[in-house]
């Protein structure tokens, strides 16, 4: 079951189910578009995969299945993240 967060794991941006800036990575990492694109440039901080729009869920399923709301609020270190950064934005995610 896809995790669906509430938040932008870098600048805690609300990401409601509805949301259409909310986008993930393949291990469910969560992000706002704006993160993704000007910051992030389609890396994944934590795994280097790349990012997708993440799905809503449809309405009627909310109450049998809820989104979560842990908030998985880590900013990136931009230091740390440079290297990364450098080794996959020229890559193409699914040949990381």
């Amino acid at each position: 079951m896809l995790e669906l967060k509430p938040i932008c794991e870098n600048c805690a941006k609300l990401l409601p189910n509805d949301s259409h800036e909310a986008m993930i990575c393949t291990y469910e990492c969560t992000f706002c578009k704006d993160c993704v694109t000007e910051i992030l440039e389609n890396v994944c901080p934590n795994c280097g995969g790349g990012f997708e729009k993440r799905p809503s869920r449809p309405t009627v399923l909310l109450a049998k299945d809820p989104a979560s709301t842990k908030e998985y609020y880590k900013p990136i270190d931009k230091q740390t993240f440079k290297d990364r950064l450098e080794k996959y934005k020229n890559i193409e995610p699914r040949k990381r």
